[in-house]
């Protein structure tokens, strides 16, 4: 077998804040456990996260000798929003555009003197799992490559059983009137509480090309070399042992940020702002309630309205990020709204805030989020209760589990009502047993990313996986051994 110094692996990310968020920490461990890495941005959104090319090659060299980045056009026009309602676009111009020049520059990267600098050709790619023609190309260059989803497993899962859940008759729903309390029956380990509206969200249209989209791409990744997630075996252990048959392997490996916490460039795509803090500072423990419905949530102003009546009336001071375009154009008045109904004292509201940070801080009472995955494992490392307003995708399943399995918080789906609002703030912030709960969570988590825990041994299993695999070059069959969850 080579040194682990000879495996070069080339991380590519979903071009969008969540995914670069969790796939970076990843790079990071890899790093530390003594590979070279490439991490491949998009053209746009390296602009937006590190500045000029040079500027973050700059500080990849300084980090480390082993680390570099690069980026390749996304084929969408500059001025093209890259948001929630265009996702399917994005997804589709990487497939049919940017999967060319991704070609074109691994090639260059697995020849030994094409790639300058003497850095070593690249050996394995880790794709992100809703791009699978970064697999296949990289398998048809004689790469071998690992799918990385960065949703829950728990959302892999309700992907994979869909082929399942028409058979049963469970999709699709046969009317938009049509009871979305309605047990489901056709995702194994989840029958005994999931519902409908828990689902992901593109279930309740299935005319939806997401929906296809989604299937498509979560059941391509039992093609690729192993499939890995973020997550630990004491939050999804029954859903990975569902997952582990239709996949070659599978690594459970997170939550990755608590494992490798030393930032490596930046991943977000708007400046955060760390005046936030200094405000938690002035508050008592226990005493904010922190708001923020992730990188790609939009509401209307309605339902912007529901929240501020909600938050002010439960009567605790909140920390709320209102990223631009997320009301629309209403953003400045909102906010200017958000401050004077509830005072000046008692509200803060920022474009962006730096939320491990904000989890961990003393005065963070409770966290009312979109059950974003990335959001979820946050809260869940800090042990703060949650209350889940899940927007769509893999967020409407996450968002049960908190309510209905962790039972760390509250599951407040399809409503936006100011009295619901005010009602479950407040008995998040006042539960003794979601405080329990969601501790409870936290030191089982901890565990998990702990030396000797499961994610550390399930990481430090992934690394030697790579090296085996980086030495045959992906030209021959690796033989692969189930885990048992």
């Amino acid at each position: 077998m080579v040194a682990a110094a000879a495996a070069h692996v080339l991380v590519f990310p979903c071009p969008v804040h969540g995914h670069i968020t969790c796939m970076l920490p990843f790079a990071a461990g890899l790093l530390g456990a003594g590979l070279h890495v490439t991490f491949l941005h998009s053209d746009h959104n390296l602009r937006r996260a590190g500045g000029a090319d040079a500027q973050l090659a700059t500080a990849a060299a300084s980090s480390s000798p082993r680390l570099r980045y690069a980026s390749i056009p996304d084929g969408l026009p500059v001025d093209h929003p890259r948001d929630v309602a265009r996702i399917v676009e994005l997804l589709e111009s990487l497939r049919t555009k940017a999967s060319v020049a991704y070609r074109s520059l691994l090639a260059k990267l697995v020849r030994r003197d094409g790639d300058g600098g003497g850095f070593l050709p690249v050996t394995c790619v880790v794709a992100d799992g809703i791009m699978p023609f970064a697999v296949d190309i990289a398998e048809e260059l004689g790469v071998p490559a690992l799918s990385f989803r960065t949703d829950s497993a728990c959302a892999v899962l309700a992907y994979l059983s869909q082929p399942t859940l028409l058979e049963l008759g469970e999709l699709p729903f046969k009317d938009a009137g049509d009871d979305l309390d309605e047990p489901v029956h056709g995702v194994p380990g989840m029958e005994s509480f999931l519902r409908r509206r828990d689902l992901p969200s593109q279930c309740r249209d299935c005319v939806d090309p997401l929906l296809q989209i989604a299937y498509g791409f979560t059941a391509h990744s039992g093609s690729a070399r192993a499939l890995v997630l973020n997550t630990a075996a004491s939050m999804e252990r029954e859903a990975l042992a569902h997952i582990a048959p239709r996949m070659r392997d599978v690594f459970a490996i997170g939550p990755l940020h608590a494992m490798f916490p030393a930032p490596l460039g930046s991943s977000s795509l708007w400046r955060e702002d760390d005046g936030c803090l200094a405000w938690l500072d002035g508050q008592a423990d226990r005493s904010v309630v922190y708001v923020s419905l992730g990188s790609l949530t939009v509401i209307t102003l309605d339902q912007f309205k529901e929240f501020l009546s909600g938050l002010v009336a439960a009567g605790y001071p909140f920390l709320w990020v209102l990223r631009p375009g997320m009301v629309g154009a209403s953003r400045n008045a909102a906010v200017q709204e958000a401050i004077v109904e509830a005072g000046n004292d008692k509200a803060h509201v920022v474009e962006w805030a730096p939320q491990r940070q904000v989890l961990r801080h003393r005065a963070v009472g409770c966290f009312l989020t979109h059950a974003g995955w990335n959001s979820t494992v946050e809260a869940a490392v800090e042990g703060v209760p949650m209350v889940c307003w899940p927007f769509f995708t893999d967020q409407q399943v996450n968002s049960r589990f908190v309510g209905a399995v962790w039972k760390t918080g509250l599951d407040m789906k399809d409503v936006c009502d100011a009295t619901v609002v005010e009602r479950m703030v407040k008995e998040a912030m006042e539960s003794d047993e979601f405080r329990a709960s969601a501790q409870a969570l936290a030191q089982q988590v901890r565990q998990d990313v702990a030396d000797g825990g499961s994610s550390t041994a399930e990481f430090k299993r992934l690394v030697g996986f790579i090296e085996e695999l980086s030495t045959a070059a992906g030209r021959t069959p690796v033989a692969t051994i189930k885990k048992d969850f």
